[in-house]
């Protein structure tokens, strides 16, 4: 019997029942159960973004994304930064129709559509961050050029036909589709013939070997708080984008760029760290009393009913991911930021 929606979208059993689709000692972490999570990816992503969204906006920002940094620079002009790279690389311009696949509560879409003065369709398949991404929207005075739509990105041509956009781009949410060959395979169809494709992919790099026991246990932590159904190799996204007909023009893993400041130095949670004033905030949620207070304050907000049930261990899952990621990032077994540039032939 299923939990009924709330009023804001979220469904309780759904963020509940997340935390079960992994085996919490990865020793009993067998294929059974990537499969079992890539069979029910919707529940998988859903339950985490049920859960989840309301604490990156606290803990992060609107934008749920990483960033390169330079010495100096404020944590939200890093971000903005990263969405317009992302969109001049692509050569993005006025009046074009684009397609933003996976789009959270719209932050990037919101910069990117200022920045680019393109109009766009957020996708998304949760009902909370549409609503959201919607109230944001509108607040902003972008609700002529931006507009949000439920959706699987798995069933794109269904729901806008074929050769619909310009533009598509996917800032590290084609990592949450069951296979990059179905997801990007469905951007194909909806793209204009000539239209681009821009991504920030979520990868281990090809430095990971899955069978070595430290470098899988990163990918398990990794995949557990963030509801990703299974970690993939770099590669395996360079072959996909090949295999369903794109002409890659530019690929770079961002990461791997001599930053003095590295992408993932917020999760550190070392205030000396933080680049300017603004940011020691954000930086100190990611300090030992920072998580202490979150872990304390959601542990009483969920027993209270604030905030659903289950809220509590999907945050703890997060502090999973936030170790995992700061340890793949500094041995270079993960990027959060391979771009490819990407067309639809003529």
């Amino acid at each position: 019997m299923s939990t009924p929606q709330l009023d804001d979208g979220r469904v309780g059993s759904r963020i509940e029942n997340y935390s079960g689709f992994w085996q919490k000692d990865i020793k009993k972490e067998a294929k059974v159960d990537s499969d079992t999570r890539v069979e029910n990816y919707t529940d998988v992503v859903n339950g985490y973004y049920d859960g989840a969204t309301e604490l990156y906006e606290y803990g992060w920002a609107q934008s749920f994304h990483f960033s390169r940094f330079y010495k100096g620079e404020s944590f939200a002009a890093s971000l903005a930064r990263h969405e317009h790279y992302l969109a001049a690389q692509m050569s993005l311009r006025p009046g074009m129709r684009v397609l933003d696949v996976g789009c959270g509560v719209g932050g990037p879409a919101r910069e990117i559509a200022r920045f680019a003065d393109v109009h766009i369709t957020g996708l998304n398949n949760n009902d909370f961050q549409i609503g959201r991404a919607r109230k944001y929207t509108k607040a902003a005075g972008l609700e002529n050029q931006i507009q949000f739509v439920k959706g699987d990105f798995m069933k794109l041509s269904e729901q806008f036909g074929e050769n619909a956009f310009d533009a598509v781009y996917a800032i590290e949410a084609t990592v949450h589709a069951p296979t990059w060959e179905g997801v990007y395979g469905e951007i194909m169809k909806v793209l204009k013939p000539g239209g681009v494709f821009g991504v920030y992919e979520w990868c281990m790099t090809d430095s990971w070997d899955p069978s070595n026991p430290e470098h899988k246990a990163l990918a398990h932590g990794i995949e557990l708080g963030n509801g990703i159904p299974e970690m993939r190799p770099l590669s395996q996204a360079r072959k996909a984008l090949k295999t369903v007909g794109f002409q890659i023009e530019h690929e770079e893993d961002l990461a791997e760029r001599p930053d003095a400041v590295p992408w993932y130095y917020p999760l550190e949670g070392d205030i000396f760290k933080a680049q300017t004033a603004w940011d020691y905030l954000t930086v100190w949620r990611m300090s030992w009393s920072g998580k202490f207070v979150t872990h304390n304050a959601l542990w009483l907000l969920e027993r209270i009913g604030i905030v659903p049930k289950g809220t509590w261990e999907v945050g703890e899952t997060l502090l999973i991911a936030a170790d995992a990621l700061v340890k793949s990032g500094q041995s270079k077994l993960f990027t959060p930021m391979y771009l490819v540039v990407s067309r639809k032939p003529q």
